[in-house]
């Protein structure tokens, strides 16, 4: 016991590698997903191959580190292996968008589309880390090749679980990628010191300095506070995803993952920037009397807080992640009050412990490339009509295509709500097939309306904005023989999604709000029928 509390409290040069190694190895592999998914999103099949790289290069390192490590494992190959290491990292810091570019140019299936870079930015990397291993057991002062070998993969292992509880909960909640590659750059150097020190060697000790201030260097040029969508006014790694708040002239937007999610005109805060938020207000259209609306997904809050403003109507938000509460608070005007509460837990977790029934559901959590699947499903359609008063309307914000091969996830999508809802109608935002917001809006009643019906009851019903043009986008039912019903057990939405892998997302813009009224519509006193 007393032996094993001295190598615990004073671990060899050989066991503190092999734990930092474990350590930087996972943590990068955490922190691959947020670098690489604002190109290639997050979807499995950017997990599975950032996965599958990590695991190749390691097992690649540790080959053909065994093979010469009976040769060559000395502690101060060990340390130039972590200054190799460190020094990529620092590479991976300043150049990561120019590398993912130029691995993005490889012509790939959608689905493969992040291999090359994910093997580019963190093969090398990983493989040099996989050489620590064998070259410690090597030199592991334990008797016996077999308790040598556990010994260290036990001692790896132990820093691997460290490496990815600190990079999960403590680490990307709290710094931004580049902060925390920094930090791994420098830990690997200073490993590569301390074993240094103990062998007197100088030539190490002195690349430890220059490659500390690569990292260190590389770090503060990866910090520049611009982006495509304008000068970055907040920008952070929340658990859920990349966060990003720029300006650009009078409007502000909130990015999430690298996809604009939300906007607003500073100068004018009630006008819709981007056209689909006027969608919102089809369902005022549909139901006569609308009094209490759940939104699930914030944003930067746009739907909730027009929502509370013009109507005479309790809103509730269910919005995951804090993150983007607390930038919403900050970068775009929300404010709680008795209208407008935030709740700040998943959609569907809401809906199973609410006691509210809603006039309306508004659907707003899905992204491009990153759908939460069991927000997705026929159960969840299922429970979303339990919370749906009689005359209730569930209203979803897809991110597809209307038509054509990369149309399947709407498609998908409209046939489970069909399961469920006796009328489901369709309004693409943007002309022919270009990868859009498509809103599609599922009723309770067994009467279809159609088109000139929405227009005749837009031209009756005062509800402060004018839905003429929206109205116009009006859809026939899309086929949907080739694409499945989504089931908690089989939602299959990656595949789904892989169409639209690399095709550009067509975000329409207003020039103008078109909202009408001053005065707030109040409940139960617009005029109604068709």
């Amino acid at each position: 016991m007393a032996s094993l509390r001295a190598r615990v409290l004073r671990p060899s040069g050989p066991e503190l590698a092999v734990f930092v190694s474990g350590v930087a190895s996972m943590g990068l592999e955490i922190l691959a997903g947020r670098i690489v998914a604002p190109q290639f999103g997050s979807s499995i099949y950017t997990w599975g191959s950032i996965i599958a790289v990590f695991l190749a290069a390691l097992s690649l390192g540790y080959h053909l580190g065994g093979r010469r490590a009976a040769d060559r494992a000395t502690d101060e190959r060990l340390a130039w292996l972590l200054l190799g290491t460190a020094a990529y990292v620092a590479l991976v810091v300043f150049a990561s968008d120019l590398l993912l570019a130029t691995a993005g140019a490889v012509p790939l299936p959608g689905r493969f589309a992040s291999l090359p870079a994910v093997a580019l930015l963190f093969g090398p990397p990983t493989y040099l880390l996989g050489f620590i291993s064998p070259y410690a057991a090597e030199l592991s002062e334990t008797e016996g090749v077999g308790a040598a070998s556990g010994h260290v993969y036990a001692v790896g292992t132990v820093g691997s679980i460290v490496g990815a509880f600190g990079t999960t909960f403590v680490l990307i909640p709290a710094l931004g990628v580049e902060a925390i590659g920094v930090g791994f750059g420098l830990l690997l150097v200073a490993t590569a010191l301390w074993l240094t020190w103990r062998g007197g060697r100088r030539e190490p000790t002195v690349a430890s300095v220059v490659v500390a201030l690569l990292v260190v260097g590389a770090g503060f040029s990866g910090t520049l506070g611009v982006s495509p969508g304008g000068p970055v006014l907040h920008q952070t790694q929340t658990p859920y995803q990349e966060l990003e708040v720029t300006q650009l002239g009078d409007v502000r937007t909130l990015y999430l993952d690298g996809q604009p999610h939300s906007a607003m005109d500073v100068s004018d805060p009630d006008r819709h920037v981007f056209d689909y938020t006027r969608y919102f207000h089809l369902p005022m259209l549909m139901t006569e009397d609308v009094d209490r609306v759940l939104f699930v997904g914030g944003g930067g809050f746009t739907g909730p807080k027009h929502f509370a403003e013009a109507y005479d109507v309790t809103v509730d938000v269910a919005e995951i992640d804090p993150a983007v509460i607390g930038a919403a608070k900050r970068y775009f005007d929300l404010e709680e009050s008795e209208r407008l509460n935030v709740h700040n837990t998943g959609g569907r977790q809401f809906l199973r412990e609410t006691d509210h029934t809603y006039d309306l559901i508004v659907l707003d959590a899905y992204k491009k490339d990153k759908v939460p699947f069991q927000l997705t499903t026929v159960e969840f359609m299922r429970l979303a009509e339990s919370r749906l008063d009689d005359d209730g309307v569930l209203f979803a914000n897809l991110i597809s295509a209307p038509s054509g091969p990369a149309s399947k996830f709407y498609r998908a999508e409209y046939k489970t709500m069909a399961r469920v809802y006796p009328q489901v109608y369709t309004f693409p935002t943007a002309e022919g097939s270009a990868v859009q917001n498509v809103e599609v809006v599922a009723t309770k009643s067994d009467e279809r309306l159609t088109e000139d019906a929405l227009r005749r009851r837009n031209d009756r019903r005062e509800i402060g904005i004018d839905l003429r043009r929206e109205i116009g986008y009006y859809r026939p039912p899309p086929p949907t023989d080739d694409v499945p019903v989504l089931r908690d057990d089989r939602a299959p939405v990656d595949a789904l999604l892989d169409p639209m892998v690399g095709r550009r997302y067509v975000v329409q813009r207003t020039a103008e709000n078109g909202t009408e009224a001053p005065a707030r519509r109040r409940r139960g006193r617009s005029p109604v029928g068709v």
